[in-house]
């Protein structure tokens, strides 16, 4: 009974899910027309994104919603936004945050249509999996948006979680970090990986999405460490958070 459920809510999901789309990436791409000119972040397309995005998890009641430490957040400072990756969910939930960043992302999620196309619309940053010339584009890129006044969001695993425990992090983000002495934004996100388990395109009518909005670190606080140092330093944070979580 309770997989037959599952089944009826992810199929009632994903036909909201596309139905909505297609209205709200219309909407986005007349604000974009409207704003390219003198908007050159794209952040009235992100704010109309995160809304979107929020769009789909507001209206589940059996969908708990937990956001901490936004204060941690200011938004006249730019941030080299890094968080652990549970789920396919999180790309979803990180709407949830509200503040505007530039997304790493697989070249993957860009050939989603209406999702990849609105990925598009707010100048995202994609990344193509083993490409070498794309991980130097990528970072090129990332420093570039943090420099005009843009966070940059990354997940530093660079793949799902299959337990939630943390994987090792790669140093892409802490040289972007320490190439631009952007401070460094740690965000904890816990119970996405039980409403859409890596593997499995079925999600749960019930679960928790926890966000918690970490202290940001300066970059006077790591300048004299190297990449691997930092990211082990940053890993540490999260996963101590992480732990006493779950």
């Amino acid at each position: 009974m309770k997989t037959f459920i599952k089944y009826v809510f992810t199929a009632i999901f994903f036909i909201y899910f596309f139905a909505l789309g297609s209205i709200m990436y219309l909407i986005a791409l007349l604000l974009w027309l409207i704003t390219f000119k003198f908007d050159k972040k794209r952040k009235a397309t992100h704010w109309f994104t995160q809304f979107w995005g929020a769009m789909y998890i507001w209206p589940v009641p059996t969908w708990k919603i937990t956001v901490k430490g936004k204060e941690n957040i200011d938004k006249k400072q730019v941030y080299m936004m890094v968080a652990n990756h549970q789920s396919q969910f999180d790309i979803l939930s990180t709407s949830l945050l509200f503040t505007h960043f530039k997304w790493v992302s697989k070249s993957e999620v860009f050939n989603i249509p209406i999702v990849g196309w609105a990925m598009r619309l707010n100048k995202y940053i994609e990344l193509k999996r083993g490409d070498k010339r794309s991980v130097i584009k990528m970072v090129k890129d990332a420093e570039r948006n943090i420099k005009e006044g843009s966070s940059v969001f990354i997940f530093p695993e660079g793949t799902r979680s299959d337990t939630g425990e943390l994987k090792k992090f790669k140093p892409g983000a802490f040289i972007i970090a320490k190439r631009t002495k952007a401070p460094i934004l740690p965000i904890v996100i816990n119970g996405t990986r039980k409403i859409l388990p890596k593997g499995t395109l079925f999600l749960n009518p019930k679960g928790h999405i926890y966000y918690e909005i970490l202290k940001p670190i300066p970059y006077e606080d790591y300048k004299n460490m190297d990449t691997d140092e930092i990211a082990d330093m940053v890993r540490n944070i999260i996963s101590e958070r992480l732990k006493e979580l779950m």
